[in-house]
């Protein structure tokens, strides 16, 4: 999606240890505009699948689900880090490492939640070593559901997390890949 290859271009960061800062546009400050556009994309890329519901992981990927989820109509799901005093005892699990916090999580969704008659759609903000998406293929296995595809706002297509998931059969679409990063010869994609 070069609207968004465009934005990383001009507003994002890279940071030492492959880390793109995009906080003024997509994971700290929205911009609705842009993120409107990044939903009818992915709607359009999975326009002929049965989706019944999205599921992303708190927190960044929420916004980007419920804007895929406004446009195709279906409700958002989203894995909680760490359990909480309202969500009752019967949940899936599933253990996910943050590059970002350099820290493992305990991601959680409710059972009465997902079932084997759904339908999902993945959805999350950036894929690199692929943890946070391994960690939503394995909540949506345990619930017995079906997986459409996986969208992916950017991903780091020289990190190995998005050839592991698609040669196990993933389908993923990302609007943007990068090939290579890094502060002092700035970001450079994948055609």
């Amino acid at each position: 999606m070069d609207l968004l290859k465009e934005r990383i271009q001009k507003d994002g960061l890279v940071l030492p240890g492959n880390i793109l800062k995009v906080g003024s546009f997509l994971n700290h400050q929205i911009d609705i505009d842009l993120l409107e556009k990044m939903g009818e994309e992915f709607a359009k890329l999975y326009s002929t699948e049965p989706v019944t519901k999205i599921l992303t992981i708190e927190a960044s990927g929420i916004a980007i689900a419920c804007a895929v989820a406004r446009v195709i109509r279906v409700p958002v799901v989203f894995a909680k880090k760490g359990k909480t005093d309202n969500i009752a005892e019967d949940c899936f699990v599933t253990s996910v490492y943050s590059y970002t916090h350099a820290k493992n999580y305990n991601v959680i969704v409710s059972k009465q939640y997902l079932s084997e008659q759904d339908h999902l759609l993945l959805v999350d903000d950036f894929l690199a070593n692929g943890s946070a998406l391994s960690g939503l293929v394995d909540i949506a296995r345990q619930a017995g559901a079906i997986i459409c595809g996986a969208c992916i706002a950017i991903e780091k297509g020289f990190q190995e997390g998005g050839q592991l998931l698609r040669d196990k059969g993933l389908r993923i679409e990302s609007l943007a890949i990068i090939d290579s990063m890094s502060p002092e010869t700035g970001i450079k994609f994948r055609n």
